[in-house]
């Protein structure tokens, strides 16, 4: 199954989203993009529900982009499993992830349903 380049180029800009300051702490707009059933497996092997993401309070993101090994997927024709690395420096040390996360296409829009980051050194 294919994605379509307008798919494309909207899973990229809503996984970015969740990396920019000006839209990561949106709270309109995150409690857009975040499904009511949303969780995530952290980085630090913690699990987030959607109001545990929606609380985190706001601070400087200094990720890189675009998101390195970006790819999108389509596992049936209303869900999408984006994976990428990241790259996010916090106090000067830059910490390397291996990221995926899972949307579903809704009448409103893509929705984030799932997330997990997985720490790796290059």
């Amino acid at each position: 199954m294919e994605i379509s380049s307008e798919d494309r180029e909207i899973l990229e800009r809503l996984e970015e989203e969740l990396w920019r300051e000006q839209t990561r702490f949106d709270t309109q707009r995150m409690n857009k993009l975040i499904a009511p059933d949303f969780f995530e497996f952290g980085r630090s092997g913690r699990v987030y529900n959607r109001q545990d993401t929606l609380a985190v309070t706001r601070q400087p993101i200094d990720a890189v982009f675009p998101l390195p090994k970006l790819h999108i997927r389509l596992l049936n024709e209303n869900t999408a499993q984006v994976t990428y690395n990241s790259a996010v420096t916090h106090d000067g040390v830059v910490e390397y992830a291996r990221r995926s996360s899972i949307w579903s296409r809704t009448t409103s829009g893509w929705t984030l349903r799932f997330h997990q980051g997985t720490l790796f050194q290059p």
